[in-house]
């Protein structure tokens, strides 16, 4: 099969499952699809990235050895947004290995805060905080921090995000209305 070729050919969801399963767990087809992704032109590296999610979620022990290129590449200026959702979405279903968890860490803390970015990638993002955070306790009370600076200026999904992560009263209650919350942080309902 050329892979690059179907992959330039993909339009639809139904093509994206056929060449996830043409992958399946065979290692050796999954790096011909992260070679595509690392080196690949614009448009073939976001298709790959698609397929790569959703590999991911079925197989997620197929991404470990690829994870510090896939966050190397986040690091490159100019990335499509397509790219940064995809690997971002992909995060959330490996186990980040502790060597690597300070530079996810904080390439997610950057996106989250980052106005310019898509809602997609804010709220994936809040997910791999959480995740780590699981094993790294003093991240959550960063992660509610960082949540709690941006529920003012921010969209419907991420605020559903934030509630659904953290499950705090009062970070349900500035998500219930953002708009009554004042500089501190706090309902100006009493």
């Amino acid at each position: 099969m050329n892979l690059e070729k179907e992959i330039l050919a993909v339009r639809s969801k139904d093509q994206v499952v056929t060449l996830v399963r043409w992958v399946g767990k065979n290692k050796s087809r999954f790096k011909q699809l992260m070679e595509l992704f690392l080196e690949g032109d614009s448009n073939p590296a976001q298709k790959s990235a698609w397929i790569i999610g959703h590999c991911a979620e079925l197989h997620p022990e197929l991404v470990n050895p690829w994870l510090k290129a896939m966050i190397k590449k986040m690091r490159q200026p100019g990335l499509h947004g397509a790219l940064k959702r995809n690997v971002v979405r992909i995060l959330q279903f490996v186990d980040i290995p502790r060597g690597l968890q300070g530079m996810v860490a904080n390439l997610c803390f950057e996106l989250i805060a980052s106005m310019e970015e898509p809602i997609a990638v804010r709220t994936f993002s809040i997910t791999v905080l959480a995740n780590i955070a699981r094993e790294e306790p003093a991240l959550r009370k960063e992660l509610e921090i960082v949540v709690r600076q941006m529920l003012p200026y921010s969209m419907p999904a991420f605020r559903a995000r934030a509630k659904k992560i953290l499950k705090d009263s009062e970070i349900e209650e500035l998500i219930a209305d953002p708009e009554e919350t004042s500089t501190t942080g706090r309902s100006s309902r009493r």
